[in-house]
C-alpha cells in the first residue's frame, strides 16, 4: 500500500493491513505458468491434430483446413462448456484455456447458458455478447493498429 494511503488508515487498520499480508497465500506463480503453458500446448496441439485430419483425410490445404479446424475446436469448446467439464479444465488450466480460440467460445457459450431463462432473443441473444464483445472490439482494435504499423513500415522501405 502507498504510503500517502497508508497515513490515511488509522493504527488498528494499519496493524490489519501488516496481519493480512502476512497471511495472505503466496501465489505459485511458477506453477501456474507451467499449467497455462501445457494446456494451452495441448489445445494448440488437438487443433493440429484436427487441421491434420483435414488434410490427410478430406484432402484439404493447410489453408483451407484452417476455417474447419476452428469450427471444431469452437463446437467441442461449446459442448464441454455446455456439460460443465470446460469450467473444470479452466479452473486447473487458468489462462491456457483462455488464450486460445477455445475461451472465446467457453465465454460466448457461458453467457448464453447463464441468461437462457430470459428467453432466447432477450437473454440468449441480448447476452451472449456482454463479455465477448470486449475481445471482439480489442481484436478488431489491435488488428487496425498492426496493419497500420505495418503499411507504414512497407512504405518506407521495410519488409
Amino acid at each position: 500500500m502507498a504510503n500517502k494511503q497508508k497515513n490515511n488508515l488509522t493504527a488498528q487498520q494499519q496493524q490489519y493491513q501488516e496481519f493480512a499480508k502476512v497471511k495472505e497465500a503466496k501465489r505459485p506463480i511458477l506453477k501456474n505458468c507451467l499449467k497455462a503453458f501445457v494446456s494451452g500446448g495441448l489445445i494448440c496441439t488437438l487443433g493440429q491434430f484436427i487441421t491434420w485430419i483435414f488434410t490427410t483425410y478430406f484432402d484439404f490445404t493447410d489453408t483451407t483446413a484452417a476455417s474447419p479446424t476452428s469450427a471444431v475446436l469452437i463446437i467441442i469448446a461449446m459442448l464441454l462448456t455446455g456439460f460443465g467439464v470446460y469450467d473444470h479444465i479452466a479452473q486447473w488450466a487458468g489462462a491456457g484455456t483462455v488464450v486460445p480460440i477455445t475461451g472465446f467460445a467457453n465465454a460466448m457459450t457461458s453467457a448464453a447458458i447463464e441468461h437462457r431463462s430470459e428467453g432466447y432473443v432477450l437473454g440468449v441473444g441480448g447476452n451472449m455478447f456482454k463479455l465477448a464483445g470486449s475481445v471482439i472490439v480489442f481484436g478488431v482494435f489491435s488488428a487496425f493498429v498492426v496493419a497500420i504499423i505495418k503499411i507504414t513500415i512497407m512504405k518506407l522501405g521495410g519488409m
